[in-house]
């Protein structure tokens, strides 16, 4: 069973549409012993990391986020989702983000010619061996929404990356735990491709 943690953050139901197209039958929740006993546990989010993490908290989340990753069941987050996974953001400085993964969440600079969000379908430079992109190469094109990026403290954990103005980290897998940036449950047939990666995680 795969569960889709609820905390009011936007994105679940086109992620729910695009594990059902893939023949799952995930269940959107927030209950605790539901979300602990999943074989996959995906974190979608759109919107504020410092909203989101407050919501996180006040359903009693954060502890129960930290518990599924140490226990060893495979994690992906997705967009805000990827954010909150890591220590702090330049969007919210006063508030921690979850910590399980080191780096942080800066803003875009101002660039001639790009706009802030950046919104719209980018190539992926893909480390070669990353699970999570099995059977896709370098140039495929995901659908991004966002004005916010990743910098990973460790590369080691990068799995694919981009460019919008300046390189950025669009992915990351470290054991357990996956996440990405853009929106593979809106990126077409490669974006299907990644979550089917992602079910079939041995």
């Amino acid at each position: 069973m795969i569960a889709i943690i609820d905390y009011d953050a936007g994105n679940l139901r086109s992620v729910e549409k695009a594990l059902d197209a893939l023949g799952e039958q995930p269940v959107i929740s927030r209950d605790e012993k539901t979300i602990l006993s999943a074989d996959r546990v995906i974190l979608p989010g759109v919107g504020s990391f410092g909203d989101a993490m407050g919501k996180l908290r006040q359903y009693g989340l954060v502890d129960v986020i930290h518990r599924v990753t140490d226990q060893g069941t495979p994690f992906l987050g997705i967009c805000l989702g990827l954010q909150l996974l890591f220590e702090r953001s330049g969007e919210s400085v006063s508030v921690p983000g979850l910590g399980i993964l080191p780096g942080e969440i800066v803003k875009f600079p101002d660039t001639p010619g790009l706009k802030v969000p950046h919104m719209g379908w980018n190539c992926l430079d893909i480390r070669p061996e990353a699970k999570l992109f099995k059977g896709l190469a370098s140039g495929e094109y995901v659908y991004f929404v966002h004005s916010y990026y990743l910098k990973a403290e460790n590369e080691g954990d990068v799995a694919a990356s981009s460019v919008y103005g300046v390189r950025f980290h669009a992915s990351v897998e470290h054991g357990n735990i996956f996440a990405c940036q853009f929106h593979p449950e809106k990126s077409g047939t490669t974006g299907l491709k990644i979550l089917k990666n992602f079910i079939e995680l041995q």
